[in-house]
């Protein structure tokens, strides 16, 4: 049976990062490649990190996006700076869901994992950050040749989404491009933050890594797509219901589609540890000797007399 052990927090140490090292090293990493219905028990491991510790999962993810968006509101910088922070949040939760589910309670301080495990990977998650950064202000403004940059405007909070400019075609065309090109630049990420701090890769080598190994598990990564649509429906179907037996409570159905949609983030973002996990062996494990129960079987004796002393 598969363990976390190697993808939980353990003093914010990782084999490639020791406190004194003054360069880097990359360990030898082995992809693999899963069966497409591993992807549904992907979606599962995000539900059951969510079970386990719902209370410590739901405040790790709503102080992350509360931080994100007091820095999104410095001036000039804020925006940016809050997309450069995008990869350290996404590497906190992984950290998260890993302790939840080695029966530890996750703290806050895994929120400042990316930020304590020395300079090096400090700088290595920065310049992820900044790529990150750069890749998705790229996206958006190339929708800004479409519509001129009205889906940009709404998107980033400067203008208000109204009937009339949902209806329009330049704005449809913006947005469905915008998700177009975002898709890649998911699968260059989805798991660089990973790749950076629990084996030390270089930012760059992790996007190629890292859609390399999304696109070897394409089944997988359907029907963890396909998963997730189908919980977010369930979601969609609760809160009709709930609308109807509320009849014209607005205020009391906002809060419920709030909260039920911060509970279905949290276990995507939950989730995202399990992908990670079955793609790549743990780090050290090919330089280290495996467990006992991990040890493969020794292999049958070949044909012939054996060797004598």
């Amino acid at each position: 049976r598969r363990t976390l052990n190697a993808y939980c927090a353990n003093g914010y140490n990782t084999p490639s990062y020791s406190p004194r090292a003054e360069s880097p090293t990359i360990p030898c990493m082995k992809l693999r490649i899963v069966p497409a219905r591993t992807g549904l028990d992907w979606v599962k491991g995000g539900i059951l990190v969510f079970r386990r510790q719902p209370l410590a999962m739901a405040a790790l993810f709503f102080l992350s996006m509360t931080a994100i968006s007091v820095v999104s509101l410095f001036p000039l910088i804020g925006p940016a700076l809050a997309l450069v922070l995008l990869p350290s949040v996404t590497l906190a939760m992984m950290v998260a869901s890993a302790e939840a589910m080695q029966g530890r309670f996750p703290t806050p301080d895994v929120l400042l994992v990316a930020f304590r495990t020395g300079r090096h990977s400090l700088r290595h998650m920065l310049q992820l950050g900044a790529l990150y950064a750069a890749g998705f202000l790229l996206v958006i403004g190339l929708s800004a040749l479409i519509d001129g940059g009205q889906f940009a405007l709404v998107y980033l909070g400067q203008a208000e989404l109204t009937e009339e400019v949902v209806q329009s075609a330049s704005f449809q065309g913006a947005m469905w491009l915008s998700m177009a090109l975002y898709l890649p630049l998911s699968l260059l990420f989805w798991h660089a933050p990973g790749l950076v701090h629990w084996h030390g890769v270089p930012p760059v080598k992790s996007l190629f890594f890292s859609i390399v190994a999304c696109v070897r598990n394409l089944g997988a990564f359907t029907m963890y797509g396909l998963g997730w649509m189908g919980v977010f429906a369930i979601g969609g179907l609760v809160t009709s219901l709930l609308a109807g037996l509320l009849g014209g409570s607005l205020g009391a159905l906002s809060g419920i589609m709030v909260g039920l949609a911060m509970v279905m983030a949290t276990m995507l973002f939950g989730s995202i540890v399990f992908t990670f996990r079955d793609c790549f062996e743990p780090p050290g494990r090919s330089a280290e000797r495996p467990d006992d129960e991990e040890r493969p079987a020794t292999p049958p004796p070949t044909d012939g007399p054996a060797p004598h002393d």
